[in-house]
């Protein structure tokens, strides 16, 4: 069954992209949550015609994700935790507590597009995140987990 997606959803696709899903997928659960429809010929025609129309200003979006990825890669990340012996955290850190950090520099970005290595780090040290900026700009940041004093 091919859908056109109306929203990102996980591990399948971003928005306007044609998938290629099985029946029950697709009939039981993203047309009823509104998060595809069915890909006519008609609805792709009128998608590459909208796609059209966006590239413009889809040009500027990935120049705008560039500037903040070189801003973000310009970076030296420090985030500092309580921790006990052998390193261990009291708590955890997470790709929330990350994107909190990130806006204290400057740079907005939601905390479901920033995906750690690994899920929540709950021990000191370095560690790598994914940040994705646009659906073609995606950089990943190297941050330290530092003890605080």
């Amino acid at each position: 069954m091919q859908l056109i997606l109306k929203q990102d959803v996980e591990n399948l696709g971003f928005t306007d992209d044609v998938v290629e899903v099985k029946p029950g997928y697709g009939r039981n659960f993203l047309i009823p949550q509104g998060k595809a429809v069915l890909a006519t010929p008609s609805s792709i025609k009128s998608l590459e015609e909208t796609l059209k129309q966006r590239s413009y200003k889809e040009r500027k979006a990935i120049e705008a994700a560039k500037s903040l990825a070189e801003k973000l890669n310009s970076l030296d990340l420090t985030m500092t935790a309580k921790a006990g012996e052998a390193d261990k955290m009291f708590g955890s850190i997470s790709n929330a507590d990350l994107s909190e950090r990130l806006e204290k520099e400057g740079i907005e970005i939601d905390k479901k597009y920033i995906s750690i290595a690994g899920g929540n780090i709950k021990r000191l040290g370095q560690y790598e995140a994914t940040v994705r900026f646009h659906r073609e700009v995606v950089e990943t940041v190297t941050f330290d987990v530092v003890g605080e004093n």
